[in-house]
């Protein structure tokens, strides 16, 4: 019996609707803590940069058409904030306890790191 071919097939293109930065990595775990609604959450981190995602559901026709056909991925909302070195976990002010999961092994989230800091280094428009 042969085994099956296994292929990786990476996506092509992320589409980010909406991005919210944070001053803080503190500030980023506190809005964790709120939109998970208390309950236990992570963030994750790449190339100094600690982020939440939000993807937009599979279960829309054109959603899955984009990533099967296309490559094309789509997240609704990236919330991040600068983070130059990974800890494995960030403690608030009020004890917040978030654990953060480093995924800088991954190319995607790679490349999401280095627009993010793009972004928190441009200049802000008034």
């Amino acid at each position: 019996m042969r085994s099956p071919s296994v292929r990786i097939d990476p996506v092509k293109e992320l589409v980010i609707k909406e991005v919210l930065f944070f001053s803080s990595v503190d500030d980023l775990a506190r809005f964790a803590n709120i939109a998970a609604g208390g309950r236990p959450t992570g963030i994750y981190w790449a190339d100094g940069v600690a982020f939440l995602y939000y993807p937009l559901p599979l279960t829309a026709k054109t959603t899955v058409k984009a990533l099967v056909e296309e490559g094309r991925l789509y997240w609704a909302m990236v919330c991040f904030a600068l983070m130059p070195e990974y800890h494995r976990v960030v403690e608030t002010k009020e004890k917040i306890m978030v654990p953060v999961i480093d995924v800088s092994s991954s190319m995607l989230f790679r490349a999401v790191a280095g627009k993010l800091k793009e972004l928190a280094q441009a200049p802000q428009s008034p």
